[in-house]
């Protein structure tokens, strides 16, 4: 398959970026996905960084080269990152577990799955027009849904949200597709650092009108920032334009190994949570994820 991506994340008015954001692919299959750890509970950018690290684990382990179930594997997959999290709270003593929203995608032959929990989203456009968005599991999304207004005009606080990963309840994940993809077809991932500031309508004519996503992305997060100000929230996009089916153009995935996969999830691992875990906690973390993935019984239920 043949797909370009561009990433960024930025710590905005925050002490701590909590946002966490990765790919991983096979010559046939690609995962993506975004993180934004929930402030208010412990570790959030733990959380995210576990989630997505549960996620590539089990798509390293699923991808032979294609997935067979993708949105049973999105459901399952990040159900299973849900029950990481518990267990690593129960592991370190925590009083609160850490707790993280989620946005994930698979691209496979020519066709995209997705799936969400809490208010990170995605978006996909096609020739200009918005042909696809995730619903936040929010109070407000819900309210708005529900064509219900506050009192007195003022808007419901678009924060609340009634689930998420690592809280005690089982959490909801809603999951859409297959949908066909086209060529130049573009799917952007992100947290609420930038729906937050920017609008829909600018979001979708921002990635229309620029060449490239690495045009019209810098710019959307810029614009978020600068709306935010001085107490912007983190600012986390990844997105990707789908070039078809067929060999790699590019060196999109020129860098596979004789495993055939490749990822920027694990290798990001070490960088963004130095200050968090010293290399023992990184290291018990990889176990734990693999044990969760032993315990579930995939490795011997799958092919």
């Amino acid at each position: 398959m043949r797909f370009n991506v561009f990433q960024v994340s930025r710590r905005g008015g925050r002490e701590t970026n909590e946002d966490r954001m990765g790919y991983c692919y096979t010559r046939e299959a690609g995962l993506f996905a975004l993180a934004d750890g929930m402030g208010g509970h412990p570790e959030g950018e733990v959380a995210a960084q576990i989630a997505l690290q549960t996620l590539a684990a089990l798509f390293q382990q699923d991808a032979r080269p294609v997935i067979e179930d993708p949105q049973g594997f999105l459901q399952e997959s990040i159900v299973i990152a849900h029950q990481q999290l518990l267990r690593y709270a129960a592991s370190k003593g925590l009083s609160d577990t850490p707790r993280t929203t989620i946005v994930a995608c698979i691209l496979q032959g020519n066709q995209a799955w997705w799936a969400h929990c809490g208010d990170s989203r995605l978006y996909l456009v096609r020739a200009g027009k918005l042909i696809a968005r995730t619903r936040d599991h929010s109070y407000s999304e819900l309210q708005e849904a529900l064509g219900r207004v506050a009192r007195g005009g003022e808007p419901f606080n678009r924060n609340v949200l009634f689930t998420c990963l690592g809280s005690p309840g089982k959490p909801m994940v809603d999951c859409q597709g297959p949908l066909v993809l086209e060529p130049s077809d573009r799917i952007l991932l992100c947290s609420d650092g930038l729906w937050g500031s920017v609008e829909d309508g600018e979001i979708v004519q921002q990635l229309a009108d620029q060449d490239a996503i690495s045009e019209a992305v810098p710019e959307l997060v810029e614009q978020a920032l600068r709306r935010g100000g001085e107490r912007s929230d983190n600012v986390t996009v990844l997105a990707v334009e789908w070039e078809g089916e067929g060999d790699p153009a590019g060196d999109t995935t020129q860098n596979l190994g004789n495993s055939g996969f490749a990822s920027t999830i694990q290798g990001a691992l070490d960088v963004d949570l130095v200050a968090a875990m010293d290399d023992e906690e990184i290291e018990r973390s990889i176990r734990e994820i693999n044990e969760v993935i032993r315990q579930s019984g995939r490795g011997a239920n799958r092919r």
